[in-house]
Parts: C-alpha cells; structure tokens; sequence
C-alpha cells in the first residue's frame, strides 16, 4: 500500500481521469457520423479516435486542435464519407463543453485541503482554459503538451513538468486513467502511480491504445482513491 503521507503533489491527467471524454468524443462525433449514414458502434470510434490520435502525437509537434482534426479527417477515411470543413472541427469545437466525471470536483476540493495539485495533460493551453474553469479548483501547477512540445506518453513532457514543479518525484503521486499516455512513462521516471480504472468492465480499450504496466494501485473512480487517502 502507498504511504500517501508522503506525497506532497498530486499530480493528474486530465481527459479521462478528470473529465469524461469518451463521452465527450462520442457526443461530439455521433450526430456526423448519423448525417453522412454511418452506422459503426461506440467501440470502433473510440478506438479509431486512440489509433489515429497516438499516430499524430508520435512526432514531429502538433498542436491538439489540429490533431484533433486530423482524426476527424482520417474517420472520414476509414468510415467513407466526406466530411465538412465544420465537421472536421467538431471535436476541438466541443471539447469546452466536455463534462466532469461525477466524482471529480468533490474529490478534487478534499484532495486539495491536503495537496498541491497539478494537471499534466495532452492539450493547448487554450483549449484547456474552459476546462479549467467548469473544474472549480484552482491549480498549483498546469501542464500542457503545447509547453513541453511533446505528448505523453513521451518522457519530455514528464520531465518538463518535473521541472517546473520542483518537488522530489518521491514527493508526487501521478493519478490517471490511460495506461498507455500515463501509467507506463510515469512509471519509468520513478513516479508512484494509480491508475483509474474507469472502463473496467468495458470492452476494448476505447479511446486510449492498450497498453501494459502495473501502477502501485488500482482505483475504479476518483471518489474510491480519496476514501483510501482519508480513511
């Protein structure tokens, strides 16, 4: 078991952990797909969504609307219909109204009477600022791929954000769900982690690749990790 005394930042992924953007992927690409006859299920988007967008993040630097858009582009592909200029933007479009899991602000204000809190997320800053804003806790520290010109899983963007926050790595505890962005590179740079399971009992692995590590514990939502850190 963790000796969360120790810690002194928590550190969070955002899309996913904190907020529910498979349901924000799928509210977003849905209504298109109907438009153009598309009859594919929730698990072959979102799992087209976690191909397309790890391909456009391994390399050179994009900014998250343009990747965003890109996998619009390649849906368009794989499902044969020709999207529009609109469309293509449907996604970064609506990412502002992209909802909170039911369980983040409560468990994100007690966490923040004991912590520093930190966000390490796959997103621009602009993109980010509505985000910030509907999840009412003010962060110590916040991190973006357009800051550190890398996305996770790469260990440029951990290492960026280690620097900035300054504390010892023994003194953070990294909390998310992507094993694959999160879990693994966090590890590797001797992180503690817990991984929020979410989609357990789901199938596939929906709009994150799949991926294998083994995090020092296991939680199915927010609410169940502050009840083991409060208990």
């Amino acid at each position: 078991m963790l000796d969360f005394a120790r810690f002194k930042v928590i550190t969070f992924d955002c899309y996913g952990t904190l907020i529910d953007w498979e349901g924000g992927i799928l509210t977003a690409v849905r209504p298109v797909l109907a438009k153009h006859g598309v009859d594919v299920t929730d698990r072959e988007v979102l799992e087209t969504f976690a191909r397309v967008e790890a391909k456009h993040e391994d390399g050179e630097f994009l900014d998250y609307r343009l990747v965003l858009r890109l996998v619009m582009a390649e849906m368009s592909l794989r499902f044969s219909f020709d999207a529009t200029p609109v469309e293509l933007n449907c996604l970064s479009d609506s990412l502002k109204d992209w909802k909170p899991f039911h369980d983040t602000l409560d468990s994100l204000k007690k966490l923040k009477t004991r912590y520093k809190l930190a966000i390490i997320s796959n997103i621009d800053d602009n993109l980010f600022s509505a985000t910030a804003r509907c999840l009412e806790v003010p962060f110590d520290w916040t991190i973006t791929a357009q800051q550190a010109r890398a996305y996770k899983p790469s260990l440029k963007t951990f290492e960026f954000a280690l620097g900035r926050i300054g504390h010892p790595r023994e003194q953070i505890l990294h909390v998310a769900q992507s094993v694959y962005h999160d879990v693994v590179p966090a590890k590797a740079m001797g992180l503690a982690t817990v991984w929020v399971n979410r989609r357990a009992g789901k199938q596939g692995s929906g709009a994150t690749v799949s991926a294998s590590a083994v995090p020092d514990l296991e939680v199915p939502d927010l609410e169940s990790l502050v009840d083991v850190i409060f208990e």
